[in-house]
């Protein structure tokens, strides 16, 4: 029986929320936790296939299930994408619950250690049912940025003030996202820097709908955690805790950080690992042998979809900025493409100076002393991990929260200069340039080294903020109460 409890840990299943959810079951793994991790069986598959069929034997106090997700499973060969965001959410929120109640009965038959925990990602609400059913605490996990989370939080009185859903078609592209919104706890925040489910005219919308109803349920959730530290999202952090109605909120990032000082090295849990895709094992190799601050790192994330004429535009603003680059193209990125395909002239031209590769270690790539700057999506885990790592950004996002992260590495930290929606080549050049030997791109690097200074200092212990906001929820929230 483990001393400190079982947590069953439940994350949405995409690649961005699976990682910190990972990371964070390790840390409760190292604080004595019996930890059953949850992917839906569709995921299960893909990491089987990408690392191999051992590679979720787990360990005897840290083991993998799996549950349908209610969506038809893809014929073999084809798993190696991020499944239709809006229908995931749909079918997870109608159909997880059974199957989620189902497996906690059965663990708790097995004649281990009880469930007397959930901490389950905050888009996976259904899971407060079961926390209350069983009657056991659930911690709801915002893998986000806390500003993005904020957002989320006041999706419902944008609506009830008339700010979405648009009116028409016309208010993306005519100045209405300029607006300016009144949020507290943000500065200067237009409605084009807010997560971008705001941007639909209709008012049943799917993903809209979703993010209110999962921000609602999991405010009844014995706690949040979100991976982000005090002084990175201060006033943010603040306002959040001063909304009545949601339960206590720890901040507790970054994740990779706490496990550098609590888990040490040779431990055998640092073995797993939550890739979806197989890494490229070359990428560290070549750069091995570039210059300090010489190359740029570009990568898109997990979901990100492109067209091929914007892969060509990017293309060639990196070539033509003469700069060498190491850039992760995945094998679905391209809009109802099987695969990317990059003209023969670029690929000669850039041969000696830049590496094309399907993924990688993107923690291990940005504290390379070679990569001087990051040409990002701004993912949460990515807006992170170049913090960590002290690296400069240019920023592309995409969807979701990834405005508001742009926004806040751009204005707020300083660490980052956006690209135009329609990322044309030249463009790409100049600030590819400006970043690696210009006078905003020598700031931005100061302030990027700042951060991470800052970054380390929450995770230390025994005084770090991360540190101890980590201590208080195990003690508080987690650890059984008889």
């Amino acid at each position: 029986m483990s001393k400190r409890g079982h947590a069953i840990c439940v994350p949405y299943p995409a690649q961005g929320h699976i990682t910190p959810m990972l990371q964070f079951a390790m840390l409760l793994h190292s604080n004595g936790f019996h930890i059953t991790f949850v992917n839906t069986i569709y995921n299960h598959n893909r990491f089987l296939h990408s690392r191999g069929p051992h590679s979720l034997d787990g360990l005897p106090s840290f083991r993998f299930e799996s549950i349908p997700d209610g969506l038809p499973l893809p014929s073999e060969g084809s798993v190696e994408a991020t499944q239709d965001i809006p229908e995931l959410c749909r079918s997870t929120s109608k159909t997880c619950l059974g199957p989620f109640r189902d497996l906690i009965t059965k663990l708790n038959k097995e004649g281990g250690p009880r469930v007397t925990c959930i901490v389950a990602d905050g888009c996976m609400s259904f899971t407060m049912k079961a926390a209350e059913e069983f009657g056991i605490p659930e911690v709801a996990f915002w893998t986000m940025s806390g500003c993005g989370y904020l957002a989320y939080v006041h999706y419902r009185t944008l609506a009830d003030r008339g700010l979405t859903p648009l009116k028409d078609e016309r208010c993306i592209t005519n100045g209405y996202l300029d607006t300016k919104v009144k949020i507290p706890g943000m500065k200067n925040i237009r409605l084009k820097d807010l997560p971008s489910f705001i941007r639909t005219t209709d008012p049943d919308d799917i993903m809209f709908n979703f993010l209110v109803n999962s921000v609602e349920e999991s405010s009844k959730a014995s706690a949040i955690i979100i991976n982000t530290f005090e002084s990175l999202e201060q006033e943010v952090l603040d306002s959040l805790r001063s909304i009545q109605h949601l339960p206590p909120i720890y901040s507790i990032g970054s994740l990779e950080l706490l496990i550098d000082q609590m888990i040490p090295k040779h431990d055998a849990i640092r073995s797993i690992n939550s890739s979806l895709w197989k890494e490229e094992l070359g990428c560290i190799e070549w750069l091995n042998k570039k210059e300090p601050n010489s190359v740029v790192y570009v990568n898109f994330g997990s979901i990100a979809k492109i067209t091929q004429n914007q892969l060509i535009e990017f293309a060639w603003g990196l070539a033509n900025s003469k700069k060498q680059f190491l850039w992760i193209i995945r094998p679905d990125i391209v809009v109802d493409e099987n695969s990317p395909t990059l003209l023969h002239d670029f690929v000669v031209e850039t041969k000696e100076r830049g590496m094309l590769a399907s993924w990688c270690s993107q923690k291990d790539v940005l504290k390379h002393k070679a990569v001087g700057g990051f040409l990002t999506h701004s993912g949460w885990n990515s807006t992170l991990e170049t913090i960590n790592g002290g690296v400069p950004v240019i920023s592309w996002p995409f969807f979701a929260e990834q405005q508001t992260n742009c926004r806040y590495s751009c204005v707020e930290w300083k660490i980052g200069m956006e690209i135009g929606s329609e990322a044309k080549r030249d463009e790409i050049e100049k600030l590819v340039t400006e970043l690696m030997e210009g006078k905003k791109g020598k700031e931005m690097k100061k302030r990027a080294m700042e951060w991470k200074i800052k970054a380390e200092e929450a995770a230390k212990k025994p005084s770090g903020s991360s540190y101890k906001n980590l201590g208080r929820l195990i003690e508080d929230v987690l650890l059984p109460q008889n």
